[in-house]
């Protein structure tokens, strides 16, 4: 089961990367998922832990969140915030020709590369109805849930105002922190995906959620004064636990 998701949610970010769109001086957020060779999974960590994101916030890119899915031994997913599109390559390159970057990754690298495959790579820009209160660093652990919804033709205005006019509200409700919500800034997904990450207590609070926002009469309503038929195929979803470097636990 994690393959398959983890299968779509890599079909869907390589994609991201197709076209550039016009908006290239507004903030972004870059999503990523590295997999790593058999082993290297903690190696991988160290070299964040120790080196990378210290290096990231140096040339301008800021950490948001640090994450392995469930049950993974071979994949970090993470979110950086960058300025812009512009910045973010101008700091992309810095980075990579930074001398201490170089030398942390030779080191990391004595026994054999980290990673399986490049990293996988999506800019995306927050929603108008994404939560302006910012994350912060946390003792309450918890499960993180990302979401990946492909709108139906032409649907990812109805899907937007679905969740910023009731869903949003209701995840609440039934004990889910919303935490952020993203379109794709690149085609083709930039005209009908919608990524989203949310917070639960717990996996068990996660599936009692979830079972209560589905069973609630104003959802039911919502989802029917939306519009005949679906607005969206059903999402991919990753169950996630934050690192213990991540600025999100």
């Amino acid at each position: 089961m994690m393959t398959r998701f983890l299968s779509s949610l890599a079909s869907v970010l390589l994609l991201g990367a197709l076209v550039m769109t016009d908006s290239v001086s507004a903030e972004v957020f870059e999503l990523r998922i590295y997999t790593t060779n058999e082993g290297k999974l903690e190696n991988l960590h160290t070299r964040f832990r120790d080196h990378t994101l210290a290096l990231f916030e140096k040339h301008g890119m800021t950490n948001v969140g640090y994450w392995v899915p469930e049950g993974s031994k071979d994949t970090l997913i993470y979110v950086l915030r960058h300025k812009s599109r512009d910045a973010a390559a101008k700091s992309w390159d810095a980075f990579r020709n930074d001398p201490v970057w170089q030398k942390a990754f030779a080191a990391s690298r004595v026994d054999g590369p980290l990673l399986s495959k490049p990293p996988e790579s999506t800019f995306l820009a927050a929603t108008d109805y994404t939560p302006e209160k910012k994350w912060k660093n946390g003792e309450a652990g918890g499960f993180f849930e990302l979401r990946i919804y492909q709108a139906a033709e032409d649907k990812l205005g109805k899907l937007d105002a679905r969740f910023r006019d009731h869903t949003m509200d209701l995840f609440e409700k039934h004990g889910m922190k919303n935490l952020a919500y993203w379109h794709a800034t690149d085609e083709p997904e930039c005209d009908d995906h919608l990524y989203y990450i949310i917070w639960h207590a717990s996996k068990d609070a996660a599936a009692t959620s979830w079972k209560d926002f589905v069973a609630d009469p104003d959802w039911k309503a919502a989802a029917a004064a939306s519009g005949v038929g679906r607005l969206a195929k059903p999402p991919v979803s990753i169950y996630m636990q934050a690192t213990d470097y991540s600025k999100i636990q």
